[in-house]
């Protein structure tokens, strides 16, 4: 009997001048980047957590702490492929991923097919698996203010 499972991830990080930007695996060219312990990449922490929320495994802080040094300025990239290790061990695949990513500059549309290349590289599947999407907040609240950048995520896996 296949078993289909659905995670839901969420994450936020503040922003500041002179940080590189990185979303979805990308580097975003932008005045702004993400304040982190990693290199910030908020929308693959928010899948990892989406990742792990659907396997009952926890949380991306709970397998890789901010508070340590291993993780300190890592490239998300790398917590992608170990949250896979994880979903793999546990006999699931990714069915799909739904990223939106609510920032209010810069514009991320130029960058979408290559997140979603990256993404669906490091979770063995095609990209047509991988959706990301970009909003505004229309100007309203810490997203709308530009000071900080939050993403949700939904997959679906399967075994």
């Amino acid at each position: 009997m296949e078993s289909i499972r659905i995670g839901n991830g969420y994450d936020v990080h503040a922003l500041a001048a002179g940080l590189p930007l990185y979303l979805g695996g990308v580097r975003i060219e932008s005045p702004v980047g993400c304040i982190a312990h990693s290199d910030g990449d908020v929308a693959i922490h928010a899948l990892c957590d989406a990742l792990l929320g659907a396997l009952a495994l926890g949380d991306i802080g709970k397998h890789f702490p901010d508070s340590s040094e291993e993780f300190k300025g890592i490239d998300s990239k790398i917590l992608l492929r170990r949250t896979m290790e994880l979903v793999r061990k546990e006999g699931y695949k990714v069915g799909n991923a739904d990223i939106t990513i609510a920032m209010q500059a810069p514009k991320l549309a130029p960058y979408i097919m290559q997140m979603r290349e990256t993404l669906a590289e490091i979770m063995e599947v095609t990209a047509s698996q991988v959706s990301v999407k970009a909003t505004t907040t229309e100007k309203l609240g810490f997203v709308g203010r530009g000071e900080g950048c939050e993403v949700y995520a939904v997959v679906l896996v399967q075994r």
